[in-house]
């Protein structure tokens, strides 16, 4: 879509058709870029989540400046799904905006990525893993956000009441069709992503990647699943990083009253902020004092060391946030001593 239509369809402002976004030329200065997997895709180490901070609710002049100091800093990678907001679907509408007033003349520079599975609409086609609403939601997505294709299409979650092989033959269609260049799944676990894997490989289009919530404090990924990517060539990219900021130094006196654990109805409810996580927050973040970090720059760098995770996913509120999540970059080597005594404070 030429970008002056999409200018015209989302009612650009004046202001932004005058000084359109033009990236920084040192955006490609200081980013670690990762293979996905085995395939010719390389991720930025850090990638920018639009979940919870680009929706309706939101100021729009704000998260619009955060996209853009993550692109002059080198993050390609912009993932979205389709009920990020609030409200569902305005993430994508606000992204699209956000292509309109300048960031879409890089689009061969960007990484789009979204996602079905969760609910979008009512009624028996709008949730889950049919072909219907796969097929549905990526066009509404594409709709949304003004582009042609995404990079990446998800299968957000696993659906236990539909055949993994219509899931992934819808998957496998939206490549053939150019609507997505690469495919991927999301919240599956161990067996479901084997099987997956499995079927696209029969349908010859590859399992991309597999993203999943990882952290210090959630390592369900460890055993069994991050072995099983590394051996079928699969990428990993980790959400929730710093698990919904609790890894961060917010939390180091108890809970805040403007914090996201004081809010009703949180992913982060004040009563999962026991005694004991409590210690752990404390004797992490002096460890990561003594390594010239903050303590979200430790969490972030500490999933990074491991190689088999492409990218990790960061939501920023602000650009002040979004620079200091980046400074993790600057000191991602871990001692022995310290590796052991991370281990030693999880435990």
């Amino acid at each position: 879509m030429v970008f002056d239509e999409i200018n015209q369809k989302v009612g650009t402002p004046n202001l932004h058709a005058a000084l359109p976004y033009v990236a920084a030329e040192s955006r490609y200065s200081n980013m670690a870029y990762r293979r996905c997997g085995r395939s010719g895709l390389l991720l930025p180490a850090i990638s920018l989540g639009l979940w919870h901070n680009f929706g309706s609710v939101d100021v729009f002049e704000d998260f619009e400046k955060v996209a853009y100091a993550a692109f002059d800093n080198g993050i390609t990678h912009f993932d979205l799904a389709n009920n990020y907001g609030p409200v569902p679907g305005s993430a994508e509408e606000n992204f699209g905006r956000i292509l309109a007033h300048g960031l879409g003349r890089y689009r061969d520079e960007l990484i789009i990525t979204t996602k079905a599975g969760y609910d979008m609409w009512p009624g028996p086609y709008g949730e889950w893993g049919s072909r219907k609403y796969l097929m549905a939601s990526l066009n509404q997505s594409l709709k949304r956000m003004g582009l042609e294709y995404v990079d990446i299409f998800y299968s957000h979650r696993p659906d236990p009441n539909t055949p993994l092989e219509e899931t992934m033959g819808a998957l496998a269609d939206i490549v053939r069709q150019g609507k997505a260049l690469y495919v991927g799944i999301s919240n599956y676990d161990v067996e479901q992503t084997k099987q997956a894997v499995a079927i696209l490989k029969e349908h010859k289009v590859p399992c991309l990647v597999h993203q999943a919530r990882y952290s210090m404090f959630d390592r369900w990924t460890e055993p069994g699943l991050l072995p099983l990517l590394e051996q079928e060539g699969v990428g990993m990219v980790a959400f929730s990083p710093l698990a919904q900021g609790l890894l961060t130094n917010k939390y180091l006196n108890g809970v805040p009253a403007d914090s996201r654990a004081a809010r009703p109805n949180s992913f982060l409810p004040a009563s999962s902020i026991t005694p004991d996580i409590l210690a752990k927050i404390r004797a992490l973040n002096a460890l990561a004092e003594q390594r010239g970090q903050t303590w979200a720059e430790m969490a972030l760098a500490w999933l990074l060391k491991d190689r088999r995770v492409t990218s990790v996913i960061v939501g920023a509120r602000s650009v002040n946030q979004l620079m200091d999540n980046l400074k993790a970059l600057e000191h991602l080597d871990f001692s022995e001593e310290e590796l052991t005594q991370i281990e030693k404070i999880l435990g």
